[in-house]
């Protein structure tokens, strides 16, 4: 039995995936104390170096570094929002209302903070695409293109539960046109494979989840809210931190084809 746990342990270490990943064993040597501080992200994150290609516009686009800028400014404007937006549905609309037409301003952040999420999809659109063309993806890069699929989903989730929070009727019809998509879900959505043998119903399944009930509502915006303001943010900060890093630990920016 210990041989074998032994032969799968081997197996995963030598594999291509667990290779993509880290980089190192964990053996306490001290070559590989010296790799905690070089791997580590917040005490290694610049290289030493910039290959030339590296900094030609007609090769990068400056996709990656004008998504990332474009997060800031919707990271900074968005701040500036939570002062005068209250995530309830009797004051939601009433409150955009005084931000555009009374906040000393208001409209420049809002568009500000609307605009920056537009362009945002566009470029990490056109990132993933640069990456894809110059062959990026593939090995030992392909774990930083997983990563990057995922902060592009990410993006596509803020974009989308931000789009609730105005609280008037194009965003509550575009949300209940949205979330109706949930109910095709398999195993989560009740009119999705297998839901029905999962023991989802309209009330209980991956649309309710989304909601907070069968309608969109008072509890959707509050939900939304706080996937917007909080939990989709975090997780698009930490994978940021993952990609810059793993794009220094696998040489930079990789070569033209």
């Amino acid at each position: 039995m210990l041989k074998k746990s032994k032969d799968l342990a081997k197996i995963i270490y030598e594999s291509q995936v667990w290779k993509s990943i880290l980089r190192h064993g964990y053996q306490d040597i001290p070559r590989n104390r010296v790799l905690q501080v070089v791997s580590n992200v917040f005490l290694h994150l610049h290289p030493p170096k910039v290959r030339r290609h590296g900094v030609r516009m007609r090769y990068t686009w400056c996709m990656g570094g004008t998504t990332f800028l474009l997060f800031l400014v919707t990271v900074v404007t968005g701040v500036v929002l939570m002062f005068y937006y209250r995530p309830v549905g009797e004051y939601a609309y009433a409150d955009m209302k005084y931000l555009m037409f009374d906040v000393p301003f208001g409209p420049i952040m809002r568009n500000m903070h609307r605009w920056a999420a537009h362009a945002m999809v566009i470029t990490v659109w056109l990132h993933m695409f640069r990456v894809f063309m110059t062959g990026s993806y593939k090995p030992p890069r392909e774990f930083n293109w997983v990563v990057g699929v995922m902060l592009l989903v990410l993006t596509l989730l803020l974009s989308f539960t931000g789009y609730l929070l105005p609280w008037d009727q194009l965003s509550m019809w575009a949300v209940t046109v949205g979330t109706n998509m949930a109910r095709a879900t398999p195993f989560l959505g009740h009119e999705g494979p297998f839901g029905l043998e999962m023991g989802m119903t309209p009330r209980y399944d991956a649309r309710s989840l989304l909601l907070g009930g069968s309608l969109v509502g008072p509890p959707a915006l509050l939900r939304f809210y706080v996937l917007h303001c909080i939990a989709i943010p975090l997780m698009a900060g930490i994978l940021m931190i993952v990609h810059f890093w793993r794009v220094r630990k696998d040489g930079g920016i990789s070569g033209p084809l």
